[in-house]
This record gives C-alpha cells, sequence and structure tokens, in this order.
C-alpha cells in the first residue's frame, strides 16, 4: 500500500506544481487559443508521437475529429503516426527518421499546426518533423517531457512537464490534451 500511495502521491506533486507555474498556465491558455485559431480557418492540425505519445496523438485527433464533450461538427486534425502503410512505406523507401517529416510536406499547404508529443523531446522522427514544419512555416507545438529535449528549441511553444519518469509525464499530457479539447469545444475562453 505505501508504494500506490507514493505513486499516486507523485502524480498529485506533479499537478500542483503545475497549477502553480503560471508560465505553463499562460501556455495552455495561449495553445488552446491558437488551436480554436487555426480551426476557425479550416486549417488541419497535425498531431505525432512515438509509442504512448503515439496513443495520446491519436486520441487528440480523434476528439477533434469526433467530439469532445458537445455535439459539434467534425474538425481538421490528423495523427501522423496513424496511417501505417504511409508509416512503413516512407520508413522502408526513406528511412524511419523521415515518417512524420514526410507528411508534413504532404499537408504543407493545408496545415497551419503541429503538435509533436515526446517524454524525452529528443525522437530524431519528430525532430525531422519540426524541421520540416518551420520550413513551411507551420507553427509547432511541444507536449514535452524531462528538460525539453532538442525539440524545446524547435518549438513555438513547448509545454514541458518537469519528470524524468515517462507514466508521470504522460498521464500530464492527456490531461492537457483534454484540457485542450475543452478550448474546442469553445468551454474555454
Amino acid at each position: 500500500m505505501e508504494k500506490l500511495k507514493s505513486l499516486l502521491s507523485n502524480r498529485i506533486t506533479l499537478f500542483n506544481q503545475l497549477i502553480k507555474t503560471e508560465d505553463i498556465l499562460l501556455k495552455i491558455h495561449q495553445i488552446g487559443n491558437l488551436l480554436n485559431t487555426t480551426l476557425d480557418t479550416g486549417s488541419i492540425v497535425l498531431i505525432c508521437g512515438n509509442g504512448g505519445s503515439a496513443a495520446q496523438a491519436q486520441h487528440m485527433a480523434g476528439e477533434i475529429v469526433g467530439r469532445f464533450l458537445i455535439e459539434r461538427n467534425g474538425l481538421p486534425a490528423i495523427a501522423l503516426n496513424a496511417d501505417s502503410v504511409a508509416l512503413t512505406a516512407i520508413g522502408n523507401d526513406y528511412s524511419y527518421d523521415e515518417i512524420f517529416a514526410r507528411q508534413v510536406t504532404a499537408f504543407k499547404d493545408s496545415a497551419k499546426l503541429l503538435f509533436l508529443l515526446s517524454t524525452s523531446g529528443n525522437s530524431k522522427n519528430l525532430i525531422q518533423a519540426a524541421l520540416r514544419a518551420k520550413k513551411y512555416g507551420i507553427t509547432i507545438v511541444g507536449l514535452l517531457g524531462r528538460d525539453g529535449g532538442t525539440l524545446n528549441k524547435l518549438c513555438d511553444f513547448s509545454i514541458i512537464i518537469p519528470s524524468w519518469s515517462t507514466p508521470e509525464i504522460q498521464e500530464v499530457h492527456l490531461a492537457i490534451i483534454h484540457i485542450l479539447c475543452d478550448y474546442v469545444d469553445g468551454e474555454m475562453k
């Protein structure tokens, strides 16, 4: 039971740190408004990550395209890690490092916002996606962990979860994704 209490206490402490960090709260608000502005113009939101972050990217895209809490029209969002045919073709023909960057190029004319989800901030394929997005003037948002890694320097907006625990980082990322979906639903102003 002590281990369980410790695990839960660590998560509560991490969330309390975020609540007390005005900079992070302001960034969440700015990103929520940016997400709404992007969707209001009909531009596509691109989202990607690896492993558990890939699952969260798909979850976020699903909430935007489908619905979150209220009935509304579906909005344009794509999880770049969800298309196994594109991923394997690009990985085979080019390299695994290019799996997201090639897709950013493909959507460059209709996408204006790219979300990168990474607990380390150092995934080569996400770095390549960020570099490609910069080339095409696509705004980059990073939901990151640890010290933000290389991606922190490439993102226009970064939220860095101050933990080295992958599960803790991903749990906070999911909470932020749900808060951003509240913005999409119009619940946040």
